[in-house]
């Protein structure tokens, strides 16, 4: 369902400004078709975002404005959900099993990692890790659906098909100081009162810390 407007165009896109450069979601009748992460050149953002979209895509101010905001917000630092949301994706032409690896991986909390074999057993394709990890490299809905969050069985980082490995490690590093500072006020809309549980103890995913940043395993 589109949230306060109904498309007029079988395809719309928007564009717009975060702390951490232009973001961009792409989506038609049926939902959300991509998203696309920050960079800081606006048409480059735009390039990179109209891959595989309709030429005849119309530019919009803004597709989803509650997704838009939580979007400025997590870039600002603050903790959101985007769970809550109003909106929808539109899987079409994915196969059941990109689906429900999509949609574990979207069930993570900030502040929790998985590595890709955990992540196939969430998904209840147990040992199913190296296509999971295909899954991930695909996912056309980056931080919407947090990918960033999967990592390596050895605690390593891993891949990150988006903006590259270093680009992980900071959206990872971001989500530890939201989870340091979490926003208390359940009065603002779709911010979580207690960021991923709020009184669970921290506890790491990656034993050897090899990139400083502590997590909660799903495991734990």
């Amino acid at each position: 369902m589109w949230e306060a407007k109904k498309m007029n165009y079988e395809q719309e896109y928007s564009i717009f400004e975060t702390k951490w450069g232009y973001f961009g979601l792409a989506a038609d009748r049926k939902g959300l078709l991509k998203a696309s992460l920050p960079i800081e050149n606006y048409q480059a953002a735009k390039t990179y975002l109209l891959q595989g979209v309709s030429k005849d895509a119309k530019k919009v101010e803004i597709l989803y404005p509650q997704l838009t905001k939580a979007i400025i917000d997590y870039y600002n630092g603050t903790c959101v959900n985007f769970k809550n949301l109003k909106y929808t994706f539109n899987w079409e032409n994915l196969t059941d099993f990109s689906i429900r690896v999509l949609t574990a991986c979207k069930n993570l909390e900030i502040g929790q990692t998985a590595t890709y074999g955990q992540l196939a057993a969430m998904a209840g394709y147990p040992g199913a890790a190296r296509a999971v990890g295909s899954v991930m490299a695909a996912n056309r809905w980056p931080l919407i659906v947090g990918c960033h969050r999967i990592i390596r069985s050895d605690g390593q980082i891993g891949n990150f098909s988006f903006c590259g490995s270093e680009t992980k490690k900071r959206m990872l590093e971001l989500e530890k100081q939201m989870i340091k500072g979490v926003d208390h006020d359940s009065n603002k809309e779709n911010r979580i009162a207690k960021c991923t549980g709020g009184n669970r103890a921290l506890l790491t995913g990656n034993q050897n810390r090899k990139f400083g940043v502590p997590f909660r395993s799903v495991g734990n």
